[in-house]
């Protein structure tokens, strides 16, 4: 395992630079290349000015010298081992531990590794909260799914993922800003950023003024929770269904009176029993996990709701639900995709593997259904699923360009928009180097696991 992991290791070396060969070999043959005369275009600078400028960009990136020197220059940069140059940017030597540099950005002025460092933990906090939400809600709704083949939930459920998958990510963010952030609708999250600027300035935790507040939170909260918990588990499904179309249809009613100016009465009537239709269907369902967990959630939400019309002091909300606030639309713009195409591979995975020969000998010999799905089909099912999770994070940093210009958030997707249109070759290729190796990354991982699920797998 060893010698394997050290091989794939030493494979990343030439598979980086063929990327950024790549990369570079694409802005090197646009339309003005890569040179200064394209980096100072459109400034309305004196003759002067723009020759000192030229003169400048040439002798600090070598930007007059030929392409391929220019991209070997930027290898012996990023190297920790080659040249040393001088004051005027000329080879005076060689050496094994001269350490690596980025660079400095054309646009920015401003190392590129301090720059990455500011925008990576951005991008990776909403992938790090993302993905844990694709896997639980595929894996949940793909097994059962597959339990019930052809059955009522079974039908839904893919007509509902297939509708996910069928949104692009750029229509799904400008709804959700335009209904759920706009003033015209209900402005109930940001349109833009990670947090507030006065944010900065509150505690971390939310902060309540009296504490017979935070009482009535916290009772309005667990009554919410342990009242839809025991509805769903307790009652008959005609029970649970009136019990949540009131509940859904009271929503909607709130809905449509909070919508600014004055609205129509069919709307609000409309919002009513949409509510109440969905939630009525959540109560229907017979998959007991995901009901109790969907209807403690609502009622959860609902005990939020009701809380602060009985509070009577001063509340701040903090950084942490401040950041939580802003996160909530950009997590739901990159989720949605990825569990929807998820769920049907996972329901196709567990379904091929309930089939096989082995569950059939299995059930034969008296285990129980449970312990089949759970030990020995799942485990088996999980093989295509970590192959989907090396190409899901290289995917996510990719919809996070989408996203984040969508929601003006200042993480990777965006800043790689604002290198290539710069013309900034130094970001463009030290973003690409970063993004290669996290996918190389994640591919090497996958591998790992696949030993891991499935003891078969030996890479000695």
């Amino acid at each position: 395992m060893q010698a394997y992991i050290l091989r794939r290791l030493m494979l990343m070396i030439p598979t980086l630079l063929g990327i950024t060969i790549v990369v570079f070999a694409v802005m090197a043959s646009s339309p003005g290349g890569i040179s200064a005369q394209a980096l100072i275009e459109g400034q309305n600078l004196e003759p002067q000015a723009k020759k000192a400028l030229e003169d400048y960009y040439n002798r600090r990136y070598g930007l007059d010298q030929p392409a391929p020197i220019q991209y070997l220059r930027w290898i012996n940069n990023i190297s920790p081992i080659g040249f040393t140059l001088d004051k005027n940017h000329q080879i005076d030597g060689f050496s094994f531990f001269k350490g690596s540099d980025l660079g400095t950005s054309f646009r920015y002025g401003r190392p590129v590794l301090d720059i990455i460092l500011e925008r990576v933990p951005i991008t990776l906090l909403l992938n790090i909260i993302t993905i844990p939400i694709i896997y639980a809600i595929a894996i949940s709704i793909g097994v059962r799914a597959a339990t019930q083949r052809g059955r009522s939930f079974d039908i839904g459920s893919s007509v509902i993922m297939l509708g996910f998958w069928s949104i692009p990510t750029m229509l799904a963010g400008v709804l959700l800003i335009g209904f759920f952030a706009s003033d015209q609708y209900w402005h109930w999250f940001p349109t833009s950023g990670l947090s507030t600027r006065e944010a900065l300035d509150m505690p971390f935790l939310p902060h309540w003024s009296s504490a017979f507040d935070i009482v009535i939170l916290f009772v309005a909260m667990v009554a919410g929770t342990l009242i839809s918990l025991y509805i769903s588990q307790v009652y008959s499904a005609k029970i649970r269904m009136i019990f949540m179309a009131l509940l859904g249809a009271g929503l909607g009613i709130a809905m449509g009176n909070a919508l600014p100016g004055e609205h129509s009465i069919v709307v609000t009537l409309m919002l009513a029993i949409l509510v109440a239709g969905i939630f009525a269907a959540i109560a229907y369902t017979d998959y007991q996990a995901f009901r109790s967990l969907s209807m403690a959630l609502i009622g959860t939400i609902v005990g939020l709701i009701i809380a602060p019309l009985l509070m009577q002091g001063d509340y701040v909300r903090g950084f942490l639900f401040d950041r939580l606030w802003h996160l909530a639309l950009p997590v739901i713009c990159l989720s949605y995709g990825g569990f929807a195409f998820l769920t049907k591979l996972t329901r196709t995975a567990v379904l091929e593997n309930l089939r096989a020969d082995y569950a059939r000998t299995a059930r034969a010999k008296g285990v129980a259904d449970e312990l089949i799905l759970w030990r020995h089909v799942f485990r088996n099912s999980l093989l295509p699923l970590i192959t989907v999770s090396a190409t899901l994070l290289p995917s996510l940093l990719a919809g996070s360009v989408i996203v984040e210009s969508i929601f003006s958030i200042e993480g990777m997707g965006k800043l790689a928009i604002e290198a290539v249109k710069a013309r900034d070759r130094e970001l463009v290729l030290s973003i690409t180097f970063v993004s290669g190796l996290l996918t190389l990354v994640s591919y090497l991982i996958a591998d790992l696991c696949y030993a891991i699920a499935d003891p078969r797998v030996s890479y000695e």
